[in-house]
């Protein structure tokens, strides 16, 4: 059994060493995650510069790389020419903090888990609702359970699952709610700043917006349970294909002959 796990908090992101702990019995675990932090890149590529890497360790993987690029050239990297077979299973995380709702379309730890499910492998992100606390062992339990299950039953054709794990004693969990994707957010703020050579510059901020939502990852969360939200990587409305058709015959009116 091969595992690939990758994040995008970095390599000596804590979640992520504490995922490997929790999988490591379960397969050999092969780590190739970026060399430095790489947050919110999404299914961000590296195309104008190399990607270069180097060995890593840590405990209880197999092997473990560390590059410079994104979550989602870790993927491709380790599955075009690091790993000696194809991995049964691609895990990404344990994030810090959590991708609920429109943050998991930023979201480089989703996005790694996103590029197996595109190359036909099982895949997992796994997020723990906090930036603050360091305690994952909780996480790690419910990303081996999960794991397990992944491994045992499968899942469709291009999909994923993107679970989030709320950072409560365990004791106060209240069980595991399968919930659809949110449409909750940030509202983002931006400081402006002057250099000392008095060129502007901007620093991002922003706040969770409340959630006026039901059934979703990010309700979930809120109220004790952990998410397991299904995610397909076929974007399509299928719904407003058919209303819309009319408008094909008017757009081509408008192209020159």
């Amino acid at each position: 059994m091969t595992i690939l796990v990758s994040n995008d908090d970095g390599i000596q992101s804590p979640g992520l060493h504490e995922l490997v702990r929790a999988l490591s019995s379960l397969g050999e675990v092969w780590v190739v995650a970026p060399d430095r932090e790489q947050s919110a890149v999404g299914h961000a590529i590296t195309l104008a510069e190399p990607i270069r890497l180097f060995d890593f360790s840590v405990d209880g993987a197999h092997r473990t790389f560390a590059i410079s690029g994104s979550p989602a050239d870790c993927v491709k990297l380790a599955l075009a020419e690091l790993l000696p077979t194809r991995p049964d299973v691609v895990v990404s995380g344990i994030n810090r903090g959590e991708n609920t709702g429109i943050s998991i379309i930023y979201s480089g730890t989703v996005s790694a888990a996103t590029e197996g499910a595109i190359n036909g492998i099982p895949s997992i992100a796994v997020s723990l609702d906090s930036f603050t606390n360091q305690d994952y062992t909780t996480a790690g339990h419910v990303a081996r359970g999960i794991t397990e299950l992944v491994l045992r039953d499968g899942l469709p054709e291009g999909t994923l699952l993107n679970v989030n794990v709320p950072a409560i004693p365990r004791d106060k969990i209240r069980g595991v709610r399968i919930a659809k994707q949110g449409l909750g957010r940030f509202q983002e703020t931006f400081m402006k700043r002057i250099d000392p050579r008095g060129r502007t510059y901007y620093w991002m901020d922003g706040h969770k917006l409340p959630l006026n939502e039901q059934d979703t990852d990010g309700i979930a969360i809120q109220e004790g349970y952990v998410a397991v939200t299904p995610i397909h990587l076929d974007l399509t409305h299928h719904a407003l294909i058919e209303e819309i058709a009319p408008w094909a015959v008017e757009l081509t009116s408008v192209i020159p002959a």
